[in-house]
């Protein structure tokens, strides 16, 4: 498998990305961040005292061992102390709660608009790296919120409260010292632009990692039988590798910052300490100004290390957001139109004029497909693998867009209404059976709010799957697995054509609906099929004799286009095309 290609552009800039999420994601509670920044301001004032009442605890207590400031200085501290805890609970507490519910609308958001994008876009995309952004993405920006939102405002506050303490002391020693903090910001500043380039191909692997283990998991069956365990190994520890590097890569990054900002700050001490001892020892300053100014800058240079290291968390969480605003950038090719209308079709027609049809790579599939299905009747649509049958399917839910042409619902183009309404009023039953990890009766009502027992059971029946159904541990409320591992091939589109049975729709669409089942429930399942087809338009895609025969109108696709149209027997009479293609059928099923 290739490596992966890591993207070529630069990240978007940090400011733009942050203002987009305060906007979208944390100005609707800003009456909870207010609050906060209350709590931060005091929890901040409360460390700048602590670094002023070293004055008095060293000149008053200590020095001039004057016992009247003893009980005020030790209720000061002790005031400081317990305001202090309090306020950075409270702060702490509120946002987090924020954090986490700016990071579940972000999820909602995502999900949101991945579920009404268009199959194009899942074609062209890994499932694994869609989960990894849910995931993996998501924690980042998770892990960067909780740490900036909490830790910003508490650091940066506390770090303006220890400056003021400072100058209020000594200002020029004050602007003697404070070198060393523009100089790390700076150093940092550098760091985290690499910093959010290593996290972002970070986070492809990520997503290459969890496509790999899907596949793998998902295909367990055919990787025993082809003996392909080692290869599946090999290919997921090189994946592995490749992030353990980026992430020592990131770390390495990340902790370079330090022997740099330590010896910044040793040598801001350093100053302090000459210059301020030579102060004191002139006269010129007290004992207790320069050990309550040390501690100031000692206190301070701790909210400047958090400041430099949230620095990297937040180009990490960055990278990340920049990949979900790309996602969410994205908008769907297919929607509805300003004045889409409500489909209301009880017994509709389906037209096709002048259809063609061309995917993203260029694949031309129809080529100018004109055809008309009439008021409940019953469509077959035969033609060779590649031939087009299934995109005409697909085009009439709209999952694509027509490329040129029209697709009507007896007058009405599909596209003038709206995608609810018309998917709404059709059924669909697929040879890719979809089955959820749910319960039996929960996959049957699946599209169908409000079904009763009663309607589930008698759709169940009508598809022969209620007995099998009754032999199951729980009956109808036995959960399948994950795309309905615990039950076979036939059991699982017999539960798919109840699916569609208790839909009760106007317009069928049966894309192999009996083709994975076997000789006995298929005759069960095209006996209730046919019932179900009474009255309604059907479009039916099928290998099986039975049903072709048994269509009002057969359409025989070759290369994209309709080459051959009529009833069976007349098709045959012809000797053409159909033909040839029926005795293939007959050559098959003996």
């Amino acid at each position: 498998m290739a490596k992966p290609s890591f993207p070529t552009s630069l990240p978007t800039a940090s400011w733009p990305l942050i203002r987009r999420v305060f906007r979208l994601y944390v100005r609707p509670y800003l009456g909870s961040l207010g609050a906060a920044v209350l709590l931060m301001l005091l929890a901040a004032a409360m460390t700048g005292a602590m670094a002023k009442l070293m004055e008095p605890i060293i000149d008053k207590v200590f020095t001039q061992r004057d016992q009247s400031m003893l009980w005020p200085v030790a209720g000061a501290v002790m005031t400081v102390f317990v305001v202090r805890g309090f306020a950075t609970y409270g702060h702490t507490v509120i946002m987090n709660k924020l954090a986490q519910r700016s990071i579940a609308d972000i999820q909602r958001d995502m999900f949101a608009h991945l579920v009404y994008a268009d199959l194009a876009f899942f074609h062209g995309q890994q499932s694994g790296m869609l989960l990894s952004r849910f995931v993996s993405d998501v924690n980042q920006i998770r892990s960067a919120l909780l740490q900036s939102m909490t830790g910003l405002g508490k650091n940066l506050f506390t770090l303006v409260f220890l400056l003021g303490v400072m100058f209020y002391q000594d200002w020029k020693l004050t602007l003697i010292s404070i070198f060393a903090f523009p100089a790390a910001a700076f150093f940092v500043a550098r760091l985290g632009k690499k910093l959010r380039k290593v996290s972002t191909n970070t986070q492809v692997e990520m997503g290459q990692l969890t496509s790999m283990l899907g596949q793998a998991f998902q295909g367990s069956k055919h990787v025993k039988s082809y003996g392909m365990e080692e290869f599946e190994k090999t290919r997921v520890n090189k994946n592995i590798d490749r992030i353990l590097r980026l992430m020592h890569r990131a770390f390495r990054v990340s902790a370079s910052a330090t022997p740099i900002s330590e010896a910044l700050s040793g040598l801001a001490i350093v100053t302090i300490i000459v210059y301020g001892g030579m102060q004191v020892i002139a006269g010129e300053s007290t004992a207790g100004k320069l050990f309550s100014f040390i501690a100031a800058f000692l206190l301070a240079y701790e909210p400047m290390k958090r400041l430099a290291q949230l620095n990297n968390v937040m180009q990490m969480g960055l990278a990340a957001v920049d990949r979900l605003f790309q996602l969410l950038d994205q908008p769907p090719s297919i929607a509805d139109r300003p004045d889409a209308v409500t489909l209301a079709a009880k017994n509709p027609a389906i037209i096709f004029d002048d259809v063609r049809f061309t995917y993203a790579d260029g694949t031309e599939a129809l080529q100018g497909v004109s055809f008309t299905v009439p008021a409940g009747k019953t469509a077959a649509l035969v033609g060779e693998s590649g031939s087009g049958k299934s995109t005409i399917l697909n085009l009439i839910p709209r999952f694509y867009d027509v490329t040129a042409g029209q697709i009507r619902i007896d007058d009405t183009d599909i596209r003038d209404v709206t995608i609810k309404s018309l998917r709404g009023s059709m059924a669909l039953v697929s040879q890719e059976v979809a089955i959820f990890n749910d319960a039996v009766r929960d996959n049957i009502a699946y599209g169908t709010e409000g079904a009763t027992e009663e309607q589930i059971i008698a759709a169940a029946k009508n598809a022969a799957a209620h007995d099998f159904i009754m032999e199951l541990p729980q009956g109808y409320d036995t959960i399948v697995g994950e795309n309905g591992v615990k039950l076979s091939g036939g059991q699982r589109q017999r539960i798919s054509i109840a699916r569609a049975m208790l839909r009760n729709a106007p317009l069928l669409l049966l894309d192999e609906a009996t083709s994975a089942l076997d000789t006995q429930s298929e005759r069960l399942v095209q006996s209730a099929l046919e019932r179900l087809q009474e009255g309604r338009t059907t479009i039916v895609v099928a290998h099986r004799l039975s049903t072709i025969m048994d269509a009002d109108i057969i359409y025989v696709l070759k290369e994209g286009r309709i080459v051959e149209t009529g009833k069976h027997e007349d098709l045959l009479a012809a000797g053409g095309y159909y033909s040839r293609l029926y005795g293939n059928l007959i050559r098959e099923s003996a």
